[in-house]
């Protein structure tokens, strides 16, 4: 059973407006599991997107990828993270877009080729082993936004994510600077204390007011993904909220970010953005301008819309 429809995007379907048939695919688990996974928000926002471009959309997690009739499909997007979604080709003409979210690491050549198109979050990453299209991450401007809180009017520094298993270097850091850091996510309890601790888990819903009204929003990614320009997800919504970010540093994080985003290398440097995040950042007027850029540039919509496009094209040549 897929993660369903949008009403609205079914009524597209009955007035015989849509264009093609997609499925977003995730690596995410079904079910309560898959809640609590950024993939599965990330497709659901990608297929509201699709059917605002006039498509018929929808999406299912992997446990569905290979139980689930393929042939009705115009268009399939594997969202590619941890894990592998192998296509279940039975329809000659369909097209097959595997796009590379996180952990490119993992992607091989084998899994590359079976792809009519390879986009990859990041406008640095260039495997030798196929050819790839840059295609970032991006946000849903109508829940992370300015609007979602009151500016400064929240956690004095804030975290969300779980340890994924290691002490994670920022959130070491930022105990190492004596920083006020407010804590969500899972196993944190054998690394800090519990009053840094404010919930094992913060519902998605949740996360646009808190990011919107933190002073600040600590970012973080996964080593290799740093270094090949993997943007965090993070940076898009919370930028979007015109909240202030720091950030490890990433490849070309500044070219889509600039000021807005401030990254540290030491502890020393951490302690002292955050000491001064007057001075240290832009101003709020300037975040808000910001968050304009990125709700128009970065978007599920500006995402959707060059899929789209590429699929239209190709379909065009066939």
């Amino acid at each position: 059973m897929g993660l369903g429809i949008p009403a609205w995007c079914e009524a597209m379907k009955i007035f015989g407006r849509h264009k093609l048939r997609w499925t977003v695919l995730t690596s995410a688990p079904g079910g309560i599991a898959g809640e609590q996974w950024g993939d599965t928000w990330f497709a659901r926002d990608l297929v509201d997107a699709l059917c605002r471009q006039g498509q018929d959309a929808n999406t299912t997690s992997r446990q569905n990828a290979h139980a689930l009739d393929r042939e009705n499909d115009d268009v399939v997007v594997v969202l590619r993270g941890l894990t592998e979604v192998k296509p279940n080709r039975s329809k000659k003409n369909s097209i097959w877009i595997l796009w590379v979210i996180s952990h490119p690491e993992l992607v091989t050549q084998q899994e590359a080729e079976r792809y009519d198109v390879v986009f990859v979050a990041s406008n640095h990453w260039k495997p030798n082993f196929v050819e790839v299209r840059p295609l970032l991450q991006a946000t849903n401007p109508s829940r992370f936004s300015p609007k979602a809180g009151v500016a400064d009017s929240g956690d004095t520094v804030l975290f969300v994510g779980s340890t994924r298993g290691v002490f994670r270097p920022i959130v070491q850091d930022a105990i190492a600077a004596n920083i006020e850091l407010s804590l969500y996510g899972v196993g944190w309890q054998q690394y800090v204390e519990d009053v840094q601790i404010r919930a094992e888990f913060l519902a998605n819903a949740d996360l646009p007011a808190a990011y919107a009204s933190a002073r600040v929003v600590l970012n973080d990614h996964h080593e290799y993904m740093a270094e090949t320009g993997f943007l965090s997800n993070r940076l898009f919504d919370a930028t979007a909220t015109a909240t202030r970010v720091i950030s490890d540093r990433a490849v070309g994080l500044d070219e889509v970010f600039g000021e807005v985003v401030r990254t540290y290398a030491s502890v020393d440097e951490l302690a002292q953005i955050t000491g001064d995040l007057e001075s240290t950042f832009p101003t709020y007027e300037a975040r808000l301008a910001f968050a304009k850029k990125v709700a128009e540039n970065h978007s599920f919509d500006a995402r959707a819309k060059e899929l789209v496009a590429f699929v239209t094209n190709n379909r065009e040549k066939a």
